[in-house]
């Protein structure tokens, strides 16, 4: 993981509303993403994550690229969690809140007993997390595993719940700097 530990030492941090928020190219798409990272992060959450599903869940918007390279590689179908309802027939909403926003989420195309991987590019709060995790369940579907690249130490939302994350690194933001443990 030499290019994604690399790509930390260059990602900004800003302030969002006294959130030290880390914008990074496989969370946030600027700066640029370079095709050998998305590809180092690409393997190592396949050699990571449990693969036997029937399908790869990401929410939009950060987790789209990395599921998308991911199912490409597996031939494992994607559903991406969308930000806006369709009004599809089995359209599922649900409510989530993290340290810095809050919006309602949309789960089409997941169905009791499917049998899912969840992928996502950060877990900082925990918040977005918890409550697909949530709907997953209360939809029936059997969530196999949830990896995500980066994970902010300290609680979370997913903390609450029966749900565990599995992270490619664990890292701290603090006075502008980023610490990997």
């Amino acid at each position: 993981m030499e290019k994604l530990l690399a790509s930390l030492d260059d990602a900004p941090i800003i302030d969002k509303d006294g959130y030290e928020y880390l914008v990074h190219p496989i969370s946030n798409g600027v700066p640029m993403l370079d095709p050998a990272l998305l590809r180092e992060v690409t393997v190592e959450v396949m050699q990571t994550a449990d693969l036997d599903v029937d399908k790869i869940v990401a929410p939009e918007a950060m987790g789209i690229h990395l599921a998308t390279a991911v199912s490409l590689q597996s031939d494992i179908p994607l559903v991406v969690i969308r930000k806006r309802a369709y009004g599809l027939e089995g359209e599922v909403s649900l409510h989530q809140q993290t340290g810095y926003s809050e919006s309602e989420m949309y789960i089409n195309d997941v169905h009791p007993g499917d049998r899912v991987v969840i992928v996502d590019d950060m877990l900082s709060t925990g918040g977005t997390l918890a409550s697909i995790c949530q709907a997953l369940d209360d939809i029936g579907a059997e969530i196999v595993d949830i990896v995500v690249v980066m994970r902010k130490v300290g609680d979370s939302a997913l903390d609450d719940t029966e749900f565990e994350a599995t992270s490619l690194i664990d890292i701290t933001v603090e006075d502008g700097e980023v610490t990997v443990h």
